[in-house]
């Protein structure tokens, strides 16, 4: 756990410092700031320069440029798709909606990298991106001045008349959308491609990857395992979980070692399975450190006897007015950046929940030194309240946030009482939402298996009868730290005994971890103001209510009517709420409304690591008969016959 600051006020011992803050209506921000210690992916011996839209700053090698800025006390980092509203950063990897950026200098830039994935490197380069002429004074935020004219599918109707102006039209929507611009000149760095195959791949390093991943090596079978982290086993990353007799950390690196000395096994950090396809088939982007002579990016193409997803889980939001506010993130991504970054997202918390294990977000922000925690509890009974209580942290039980309060970031939430309809204002500069959690099913979905819905998580999971994949852990459903060691290793001698080879004897270690369940499913709260489903997109509640009007009763016709979930996130945080939002419309149960079909790839990937070193005369070499010299010593002149030269 992450020790209290030294020098820090302590978190307050009842309720009285809280209501002390609330009874003022607003706070100032706060910045966010770098604690003294803590952050065990980080290596303070190294500092790092970077600029953001010009400006320098100082981040650690080892930090995201997310954290970095969340460091610095940047909170504004993107304007929005289509109203261009501030946004900040929402959560902690691939699922960041908001957090788009382009690297690099104007020739050579990188347009809309995502901030939560991009590694700080020094002289690093970052610059917003859809607006003009500054993330702070965009004038394209004009726009929301005309926000219910411009409401889902506006341009089917508004754009139609007269037809020859359609290209001014074209031309004006393009450029307020909101992508960066592509980079004019050639791209000076290269990238590889390599093939391979092996009798397991192990898609994902947290506890069940890793436990899979080590029964199937112990029974001598040649494993791939990959993770889009730059460590293995970062979701225990700073915990104070236990794992048998020792820390979650120390039983993760001490698999990490064994995994190590078996010499059948390849590991592939900072790698994401991006695409999977026909007879276990999978695409790997791996993105390697920027160094002389080496390649940017390697694109794996990759055949398995046995594929074992292990993939986790992401934390949903819930929707409610101005949830869009920079200030707004999810509670594990709040978590995520104390514990691996050492960075407090915030100094008056307010944690707002529908289960269990936003909780555990409470209680380390209090215990770092945050100077108020509340805790907003849809609830009516918590087993985690009481301990909350002891803590110092206020619970409100039975209540909602109705709306975020702030301009450009969050200065107060509004706080409804379910029982008597009451409302406060709480002043805060961190809201942490933790909605549930949706497993992530893309490559199981994309490789033809079909989900089936749990009501207990309120969440898709694997059907395994039509799945060719193993799944284990969260994104089997198995929320819980000791379920997701055993759920793995179940899976890794499911694996070694398909590929032919006896898995060993083995007993599942007792694991104490997070709390976790006791759902009660709340997708929306009524609320003034924008709630936004899609944050990427600026898909609102309203916007899937009209369409449900307007007869849009299929889940496909909803992405494609409203853009629900077609951003480059690929709807990670929104797309079951959304599917929630409308079966209620309609008046059918979620299982009945089903899902999109995931298409490759899970995120973005650059075309140079697709094209790879077909480029250029690689990318249509030219082929030239035997008597080619004797052609040109005779003066022919050639023309292109497909790919060959005849004269």
């Amino acid at each position: 756990m992450v020790q209290h600051r030294a020098g820090h006020r302590q978190p307050p011992d009842s309720s009285a410092g809280i209501a002390q803050v609330c009874t003022r209506g607003t706070c100032n921000v706060s910045q966010s700031a770098r604690l003294a210690e803590g952050g065990v992916w980080i290596d303070r011996t190294q500092p790092c320069r970077f600029t953001f839209d010009g400006r320098p700053y100082t981040g650690f090698s080892g930090d995201t440029l997310a954290s970095a800025l969340l460091a610095n006390g940047v909170r504004v980092v993107a304007r929005s798709f289509k109203y261009h509203r501030p946004r900040g950063i929402t959560g902690l990897g691939a699922e960041e909606p908001c957090a788009l950026v382009t690297l690099g200098r104007a020739d050579l830039a990188e347009p809309n990298a995502r901030a939560t994935t991009t590694l700080l490197e020094d002289g690093l380069q970052a610059r917003s991106q859809n607006c003009w002429p500054s993330l702070k004074h965009d004038l394209g935020s004009l726009v929301q001045l005309a926000a219910p004219a411009i409401h889902a599918g506006f341009y089917y109707k508004t754009f139609m008349w007269p037809r020859w102006a359609w290209p001014w039209y074209e031309k004006g929507l393009r450029r307020m959308a909101g992508l960066g611009p592509a980079p004019q000149s050639p791209d000076a760095d290269y990238y590889d491609k390599r093939y391979a195959v092996t009798d397991v791949l192990v898609v994902g390093a947290g506890p069940a990857g890793l436990a899979a991943a080590l029964i199937a090596g112990r029974a001598g079978a040649r494993i791939v395992i990959a993770d889009e982290n730059p460590v293995f086993a970062a979701s225990v990353a700073g915990a104070p979980n236990r794992i048998g007799d020792s820390t979650a950390e120390q039983w993760a690196a001490s698999v990490i070692g064994e995994l190590a000395s078996l010499p059948r096994v390849t590991r592939l950090t900072r790698t994401t399975a991006i695409g999977a396809y026909d007879h276990n088939f999978l695409v790997l982007n791996e993105r390697l450190p920027r160094t002389e002579r080496a390649p940017r990016e390697r694109l794996w193409k990759l055949r398995a006897r046995q594929v074992i997803i292990a993939t986790g889980a992401t934390e949903r939001p819930i929707v409610f007015a101005r949830n869009d506010l920079p200030g707004v993130m999810t509670a594990s991504a709040a978590r995520g950046y104390l514990r691996r970054f050492g960075v407090l997202c915030g100094r008056h918390v307010v944690v707002f929940l529908n289960n269990e294990s936003g909780y555990a977000t409470a209680h380390e922000l209090a215990a770092v030194g945050a100077d108020s925690v509340c805790v907003v509890d849809c609830r009516s009974v918590s087993e985690s309240a009481a301990l909350a209580a002891k803590a110092g942290i206020r619970v409100l039980l039975d209540a909602t946030v109705s709306g975020g309060i702030g301009s450009n970031g969050l200065r107060a939430v509004e706080v409804r009482t379910d029982k008597d309809g009451r409302t406060q204002r709480l002043a805060c500069d961190l809201l942490c939402v933790s909605g549930g959690w949706n497993p992530n099913t893309h490559l199981v979905s994309q490789n033809r298996g079909r989900l089936r819905w749990v009501e207990e998580i309120a969440a898709f999971v694997p059907d395994a009868s039509t799945s060719e994949f193993i799944s284990a852990g969260a994104c089997n459903g198995r929320f819980a730290l000791g379920d997701c060691i055993e759920d793995g290793m179940n899976a890794g001698a499911l694996a070694a005994r398909s590929v032919g080879l006896p898995p060993p004897a083995f007993t599942a270690p007792g694991a104490k971890g997070e709390p976790v369940g006791n759902l009660r499913p709340l997708w929306i709260v009524l609320g003034k103001g924008h709630r936004f489903v899609d944050l990427q997109n600026d898909v609102t509640a309203a916007d899937i209510a009209m369409a449900a009007d307007e007869g849009y009763r299929s889940v496909e016709h909803l992405k494609r009517y409203t853009t629900l979930g077609m951003g480059t996130d690929q709807g990670k945080l929104g797309n079951v709420n959304g599917l929630a939002l409308l079966a209620d419309a309609i008046g059918i149960a979620i299982p009945a409304i089903g899902t999109t079909t995931f298409h490759p790839p899970y995120t973005p990937v650059t075309v140079g690591a697709i094209a790879a070193l077909e480029t250029g005369e690689q990318a249509n070499p030219k082929r030239r008969t035997a008597a080619h010299a004797c052609h040109i010593r005779d003066g022919a002149v050639f023309i292109d016959a497909g790919q060959w030269e005849r004269p």
